[in-house]
């Protein structure tokens, strides 16, 4: 298994089209990779570069937009899930201070009779920008692809059937976030742009961002910046997995840090897919991960009560 900046590499097309062996090989990566990193970079991944171009391009024409016109888009009772957060509204759990960033969220298109379409609110469409829904509705749909895949592959390495968690994250409560770290104008108070944390979904697709500055915190607690190549996505578990793993698979604390003196006029773009369960998923410990040297270490939980939680913490919900 490659190595970049101590990530493993593992190639998607081996689940996907591979032959028997080729499969079992991805699985065994993939979940060691899992409980040892937290953390993979995925080549083969399905979402094309020109989508992925498309995506990068309205997003920085919609970040460019007039403030004004750019708050229109804020709407506060849906706790930043459907539309844009102006800068400094969310902070990492345990931190006070706001992170560097403003941000757009798209959520889930209900397309059939499944009547969780009450549960979500509808996206938040930019009028000075025509191509921009479209654009995320393209993306949203492959990366919910890719997800599902590697949530097979996970499912296969933990002793489930392959399926079993495609029922959960059909019309699940997935979210798209297009953030933008402005240029640094002035000496920061840290030098961090977004503070240690976690993710709270399954997993979590990360197309490449537009600078450095993704560090991850290794078993030795020492902070490993991550790069990925440009045909690859980041892909890395959050803590509803976790939980359900009861630790087995490890959510992997990172961070976001400000670029060299020399960058500071630059912006930085991060395109992550925060890949979550339908709200009634229950995180309970899987029995299998419940060992005498592993003892049960969470209580129980749905997926929504979980996000909920999660959402307060962090300053986004009241």
């Amino acid at each position: 298994m490659a190595l970049t900046q101590s990530i493993p590499v593992v190639d998607l097309a081996a689940f996907t089209s591979g032959d028997a062996a080729s499969k079992r090989a991805f699985v065994e990566q993939l979940g060691k990779a899992y409980e040892e990193v937290g953390f993979v970079a995925v080549k083969n991944h399905g979402i094309s570069d020109d989508l992925i171009a498309k995506l990068y391009k309205y997003v920085q024409l919609f970040f460019t937009l007039p403030s004004d016109i750019k708050r229109s888009y804020e709407i506060p009772e849906l706790a930043g899930q459907r539309g844009y957060t102006s800068f400094g509204k969310e902070h990492a759990k345990g931190y006070d201070a706001p992170d560097l960033k403003e941000f757009f969220q798209f959520g889930q298109t209900v397309e059939d009779d499944d009547p969780i379409t009450n549960e979500y609110p509808p996206n938040v469409a930019v009028k000075e920008i025509p191509a921009f829904s479209p654009t995320f509705y393209d993306a949203y749909r492959a990366f919910e692809t890719s997800g599902k895949a590697l949530l097979q592959a996970i499912a296969i390495y933990l002793g489930l059937d392959e399926h079993y968690f495609d029922e959960y994250i059909h019309n699940g409560n997935s979210i798209l976030r297009a953030i933008h770290y402005p240029p640094i104008t002035q000496e920061p108070a840290s030098a961090i742009r977004a503070e240690q944390h976690e993710d709270i979904n399954l997993i979590t697709l990360l197309v490449g961002a537009s600078a450095d500055g993704l560090q991850i915190l290794d078993k030795q607690d020492n902070w490993v910046p991550v790069t990925s190549l440009p045909e690859q996505i980041v892909v890395n578990v959050g803590d509803m997995l976790q939980r359900l793993t009861n630790n087995r698979l490890k959510s992997t604390t990172h961070r976001v840090v400000n670029p060299p003196r020399d960058m500071w006029h630059t912006s930085r773009y991060s395109i992550p897919f925060f890949l979550h369960p339908k709200s009634e998923m229950p995180l309970n410990a899987l029995e299998s991960c419940i060992t005498a040297n592993n003892p049960l270490a969470y209580e129980p939980i749905t997926a929504g009560e979980y996000l909920d939680e999660r959402l307060r913490e962090i300053g986004l919900k009241k």
